[in-house]
């Protein structure tokens, strides 16, 4: 459970290095809530429509039930968005590269946006533009999965250039 929670405590603070259990358990932890939050909302709204056979204000009151709740959950969402960057900023940090490679997956969006952009001038052009969308979001998939293989691997054993080993570890130890 510390773990859970430690990127709350650390909730804005990108340097530094974060083990793979304190970014995964926060990720657990988010999963969670999401979870949570996704079984309410199912029993408010199926509760609301059961209910809605019999009256027809039932519906709409299950309706603004699962607005409250989705409204809950993105404050939440937005409550939690910098400890989550900060978090992963400071797992690549433990695998020795820099904080700048979270935002890898926004580079096909900019492409996507800019070949689809300059394709939309011209109406002959519209299955370029598909291709390029479809390329994009291959490259979007594959950018997503070099992060995930960065926030898998082992962090460097030692201090690195982002600050001590967050396991304390030094190089004597791992070499002895």
């Amino acid at each position: 459970m510390e773990y859970m929670l430690m990127p709350l405590k650390r909730y804005a603070d990108f340097s530094g290095r974060s083990r793979r259990m304190e970014f995964w358990m926060w990720q657990l932890f988010n999963f969670i809530v999401y979870i949570g939050f996704a079984v309410v909302s199912m029993m408010v709204l199926g509760g609301g429509m059961m209910m809605a056979a019999g009256d027809p204000n039932a519906a709409a009151t299950a309706g603004g039930g699962a607005l409250i709740l989705f409204a809950l959950y993105a404050i939440y969402g937005l409550a939690v968005i910098i400890p989550s960057i900060a978090v992963a900023v400071r797992r690549l940090h433990d695998t020795n590269r820099s904080g700048w490679w979270i935002l890898l997956p926004v580079v096909p969006y900019v492409v996507m946006i800019a070949g689809v952009g300059g394709v939309a001038a011209s109406p002959d052009a519209a299955a370029s533009g598909g291709a390029i969308v479809m390329l994009g979001m291959a490259a979007l998939a594959v950018t997503g999965l070099v992060l995930l293989v960065f926030y898998l691997l082992e962090g460097t054993k030692g201090p690195n250039r982002f600050g001590p080993d967050p396991k304390g570890g030094t190089n004597e130890e791992v070499f002895a």
